[in-house]
Order: structure tokens, then sequence, then C-alpha cells
């Protein structure tokens, strides 16, 4: 669990720079946010798949999906910052692209309108197909 918490925290900058709150304070904060978001995932949706992602043999991440009937839901994706921008993500994605146009599904996932990576998903062949508060519920269409 140890990994999976750290890839956590390495999505949670704006947590770990509060200047008011102490390293135990944001400590204990992103460990409950860590667990809830699991159980969220994991009791949240019918199928979820969880999985590390690993690059030439190193821990670089991890994935949470799920397959249904018409589409792959991505549930969420992160990538530890030491692969970051060096296609780790990119990769991972074009994989799922191949089995989204081999299934005839659709690959949809919510992304933060904020998110630096919402260009990218743009460039790839997203839409928005749901504006939901500070989240965009983005769509790429197989083939």
């Amino acid at each position: 669990m140890r990994l999976l918490f750290d890839i956590f925290v390495s999505t949670r900058e704006d947590i770990l720079n509060i200047p008011s709150w102490t390293d135990n304070e944001k400590l204990n904060f992103l460990r409950s946010q860590f667990i809830l978001q699991h159980d969220a995932y994991m009791g949240g949706y019918r199928n979820p798949e969880f999985m590390i992602i690993r690059v030439d043999g190193e821990d670089a991440g991890r994935l949470y999906l799920e397959s249904r009937q018409k589409d792959i839901r991505i549930i969420d994706i992160a990538v530890l910052p030491s692969f970051r921008n060096k296609g780790t993500g990119s990769t991972l994605m074009r994989h799922i692209f191949s089995l989204s146009d081999s299934e005839a599904k659709s690959v949809s996932i919510h992304v933060e309108k904020a998110n630096p990576a919402m260009n990218w998903y743009t460039r790839s062949g997203f839409i928005k197909i749901e504006d939901i508060d500070v989240y965009d519920l983005m769509e790429r269409k197989p083939g």
C-alpha cells in the first residue's frame, strides 16, 4: 500500500503546500483521503479493475478502469513524477485506445478543467460530453 499512497500523494501538491498545516496534519489528511478515494473507486463501479503501471520493471503509477458495455471508463490514472512527461501515460493510453478500437467501445474519463493534461486529451480525440462542476466528462470514440 505504500506505493499506492506515494502515487496518490504525488498528485496532491496543493495539500502539501498548505502552510498553516503541520506535516503531521497533512499526512493524516492525505491518508484519510487516499483510503476514501480507493474505497470510492472500488465500491462505486460495478467491475472496477486496478493495475500498477510498470516501466522497465519499475513501478511508475496506477490505473483504475472499468470495461463496460459501450465504453471503457478510465476511473483514474496517476503517474509518479519521475515518469511524467516521458511518454508513460501516452503509451498506456495508446494501449487503451487499441483495446477500445478492437472492441468498438469509446473511452471515457472525467478530467479536471484545470488539469494540464486537458490539451493532451483534446489532441488525442476526446471531446467534452458533459460539464460536471470542476470536471469535464470526456469521450473518445473508437476507430
